[in-house]
């Protein structure tokens, strides 16, 4: 099956360039102020500091015209729009009024987890419907087998996940369905927090469409729809513009998962053809493993059509803010039933877990056709840790999710970026340990840089990390942790970088090294999340041997690595010793320095 997005045409401007750049700039601002406000008002540290959210507008048919900043490469995609979609086949664009709110976590549509939720709101002016302001939050927790939700690692269909709400309204004409209100919260272990977090995305939309509605007010309809015509039409151009400079062909690339959670000694293979012809690119995922039994699974348009998404716009328009027109020129090709494009009663809970794995093994198809842009792998996972039980000085159920930091890939312009978040979460931040530890009965004893996780290379790769918990109380964790038999590759001779992992030290010394999984905590234990690092660049014997003893100093790299996997020697005093350098690469495999 096919899923295409058609070409935009420019508008016929009535409105001169300026106008039409001002009024650009207006829509486009209008999700970043909102995505600032859902900060400050929202309750759980998950959105409020975590920013595991998304704010955007989006026109009559649900085509993307701009969104926030902050919003997570996994969302930017087409969530919003997605979710507008499967409500005007519902509703019909007649049957969503002034005063609307819907809400939708629809599997079978939106292909993610059942957190993630999408509001939105019809912006009519003067009875013509403009679009929709539309903002998706990742709700704390609604039901499910397990706090949080989307965490279990062993779910087998998606009921066991959460409750459903396929495109209901919350709120109708201004007046709000209390029914509604109080079905959510008795259907989620911390109703204060979600109630909370919900009222900020409420809050989003309708101020969200306050402020499309002035800008309408100000410049007219058909300078604003002329506007957003000409964004697509920018868009669409530029893209076409890049599509140039790459050879027609076909390129492939695969790699591989470790396991779904359920199935443990079964891999899930990532198998991409991207063909380029025409002025079109076709990303072709017929290849990739079928669903899963686990909940390692995706639908379409959350799976595929995402992953695509973020690869594509990675690679013909990453400087310019998203919009429809990014993806005019994209076809994503997969048949039903594979664990990105699985059906709607599939557990999902993982959904976005396997998206940078996805992401990376689509840019590594391409690194011929980009050999300035195309990175080597980076960490490649979300590295989900969730931790929850009951907080003894409180009474109350506590949960607690995070993501690991990691090493990026080397390029050929630099050393690979990081510790940053996968490819999938863009520049998500830490929710601060202070907050943490006054929250939840824990302590993080360390946060520090894992020395030699990076992959070797003339550019290395970027480095992974270590967090240290110490746990003051009984909890449980729950951990979503992969690639380890497939770790971060090399591009053009560069080495691999080391995967993650996490490990528990039990207060009797007993240690397990594990990945996937829930595992119960006392007092006094320990745990270990190890991130991985990227890939690295060209052969390692390349690099200045000056870098390498900086890295030396700086904890990236030890002083056996680089003898090992750089042929460089450095004294006591970490200063380069040329003639042992000199002789010891000379002596490799009979290359030359």
């Amino acid at each position: 099956m096919n899923v295409n997005v058609a070409p935009v045409a420019r508008a016929d401007a009535d409105n001169d360039p300026i106008t039409l750049q001002i009024i650009r700039h207006e829509l486009i601002a209008i999700p970043n102020q909102i995505e600032r406000n859902i900060e400050r008002t929202a309750f759980s540290p998950l959105v409020q500091e975590y920013k595991d959210y998304s704010v955007g507008f989006v026109d009559p048919d649900g085509k993307l015209v701009a969104q926030s900043r902050g919003s997570l490469p996994i969302f930017v995609a087409n969530a919003l729009g997605t979710a507008v979609k499967h409500g005007l086949s519902i509703y019909g664009a007649n049957g969503m009024l002034d005063g609307d709110v819907v809400i939708s976590n629809d599997p079978g549509t939106l292909g993610q987890h059942l957190n993630n939720v999408v509001a939105y709101t019809p912006v009519r002016v003067g009875g013509d419907l403009l679009g929709f302001f539309a903002v998706l939050v990742h709700w704390i927790d609604l039901g499910g087998a397990v706090p949080g939700s989307c965490q279990s690692t062993t779910t087998t269909d998606v009921w066991q996940e959460g409750v459903q709400y396929p495109t209901v309204k919350l709120i109708h004409e201004g007046r709000r369905n209390d029914d509604m209100f109080r079905l959510i919260a008795a259907n989620s272990r911390f109703p204060a927090m979600l109630l909370g977090d919900l009222e900020a995305q409420l809050g989003g939309c309708l101020m969200g469409c306050s402020l499309v509605k002035d800008v309408t007010a100000r410049h007219g309809v058909n300078a604003v729809r002329n506007a957003i015509a000409d964004m697509w039409s920018a868009a669409d151009t530029a893209v076409a513009a890049a599509l140039r400079k790459v050879p027609p062909g076909v390129y492939t690339a695969s790699s591989f998962l470790d396991d779904d959670g359920v199935q443990l000694d079964n891999r899930v293979p990532v198998e991409v053809k991207v063909i380029v012809e025409d002025g079109r690119v076709t990303v072709d995922l017929s290849g990739v493993g079928d669903q899963v039994a686990g909940p390692f699974n995706a639908g379409r348009n959350g799976g595929a059509v995402a992953g695509a998404r973020i690869a594509f716009k990675y690679l013909f328009s990453p400087d310019t803010p998203v919009n429809e027109g990014d993806f005019s020129r994209l076809t994503v090709e997969i048949p039903d039933g594979k664990f990105l494009s699985a059906r709607p009663d599939a557990a999902i809970g993982g959904s976005g877990g396997m998206m940078p794995t996805v992401v990376d093994t689509i840019l590594h198809a391409m690194a011929g056709a980009f050999p300035d842009r195309v990175a080597a792998a980076h960490h490649g996972i979300y590295g989900v840790h969730t931790v929850f039980g009951m907080n003894p000085e409180t009474g109350e159920r506590f949960h607690n999710l995070d993501t690991v930091t990691g090493g990026w890939g080397g390029s050929a312009r630099a050393d690979g970026p990081g510790p940053f978040r996968s490819a999938a979460h863009g520049d998500v931040p830490d929710i601060p340990i202070e907050m943490q530890e006054a929250l939840y009965p824990y302590r993080i004893e360390a946060k520090e840089i894992r020395t030699d996780s990076a992959g070797p290379g003339r550019h290395r790769g970027g480095i992974g990390v270590e967090k240290r918990y110490r746990f003051l109380s009984p909890c449980s964790v729950i951990t979503k942790f992969d690639r380890a038999g497939c770790p971060p590759w090399g591009l053009r001779g560069g080495g691999e970088g080391r995967p993650g992992y996490v490990e528990i030290v039990r207060t009797n010394g007993n240690t397990e090294r594990f990945y996937k999984g829930e595992r119960q905590l006392q007092p006094g234990d320990v745990i270990h999340f190890v991130s991985g690092g990227g890939g690295g660049y060209e052969t390692a014997l390349k690099r200045d041997p000056a870098a390498v003893a900086a890295d030396i100093r700086e904890g990236y790299v030890s002083r056996e690595a680089a003898a090992s996997d750089y042929g460089v020697v450095v004294d006591n005093e970490l200063r380069v010793d040329v003639a042992a350098t000199h002789a010891l690469r000379a002596s490799r495999d009979g290359q030359k320095p």
